[in-house]
């Protein structure tokens, strides 16, 4: 264990207590934590998925949560494999902030392997747990995990799920904690898509684009898309920059300004607009404002 960042207590009525968390249902009544509990007091976006993540589930809860951080947002996750972890990462190598909430006590790296991890989100972030140091995970203590993450978040996304993911259990409680939740839609064809296809159906909001919950919250972010523009790469900057002197373009337009084929063009923009670089509507690219 780091014994740089040692085991601390936050009791319900103490101060520091989230007061987010506080108005769930069955709060916990004690916090073990390590690392800065301040965060738990600042808006946050629950990013949650599968253990057994696809490289694309993978690829999302990495950038998404790159995303949220630069407009201010913690990420909050469980640390597990999958999903969990790439959103922790994402949100740490954006030079943000990271809450990972277990399933044992804080004295413990569950799973074992995520040990690296766990040192990094204590350098730049906190852990904490509602079960005291010692206690082992056990199947009945992820599902209140569950609870405690979206009950510190303003908001849950589930990336990828199967139809009987834990992540699934997330999205129940933030949905009864009067929490937006999100899911990313997936292939019908993809086992891992199922659970997040059906939150969509069941009334979950589609996550189409990164920015949508920061467009939902009304957040602005500030000096992003420049940073954004400055790791495009060769073909990306090229068809943003011709938008951006047009201000929009069809694919047709954009293929005599680029000299790519409209097959290169249509992929690449649709990385842009999951990037937040550019939308698209009626057949024509605009740059986003």
């Amino acid at each position: 264990m780091n014994e740089r960042y040692p085991i601390q207590i936050a009791d319900r009525g103490d101060p520091r207590y989230p007061r987010l968390l506080d108005l769930i249902q069955n709060p916990p009544r004690r916090l073990w934590y390590r690392g800065d509990l301040s965060l738990a007091a600042r808006a946050a976006v629950a990013v949650v998925g599968a253990r057994k993540a696809t490289e694309y589930g993978r690829w999302v809860a990495f950038n998404l949560a790159k995303t949220l951080v630069e407009y201010g947002l913690v990420v909050v996750s469980g640390m597990a494999y999958g999903i969990d972890s790439e959103a922790h990462r994402g949100a740490l190598a954006a030079g943000g902030k990271t809450v990972a909430v277990l399933g044992c006590g804080v004295d413990i790296c569950y799973p074992a392997r995520n040990d690296k991890l766990m040192n990094e989100i204590l350098e730049k972030g906190l852990i904490l747990s509602e079960f005291e140091p010692g206690t082992t995970p056990r199947d009945f203590t992820f599902p209140l995990r569950n609870r405690v993450i979206s009950g510190l978040s303003v908001a849950t996304v589930v990336v990828e799920a199967g139809l009987h993911s834990g992540s699934l259990i997330t999205a129940e409680r933030a949905a009864e904690q009067g929490r937006n939740v999100y899911a990313v839609p997936g292939n019908i064809n993809r086992t891992m898509s199922f659970g997040c296809n059906k939150l969509i159906r069941d009334g979950a909001l589609p996550l189409v684009m990164f920015d949508d919950i920061a467009k939902d919250l009304k957040l602005v972010r500030a000096d992003a898309a420049r940073k954004r523009v400055e790791t495009l790469g060769v073909a990306e900057r090229a068809i943003y920059a011709a938008v951006c002197r047009q201000g929009e373009l069809t694919v047709d337009e954009l293929c005599i300004a680029t000299g790519m084929s409209p097959q290169d063009i249509n992929g690449v923009v649709t990385v842009l607009e999951m990037k937040g670089i550019v939308e698209t509507a009626q057949g024509r690219v605009f740059a986003c404002p």
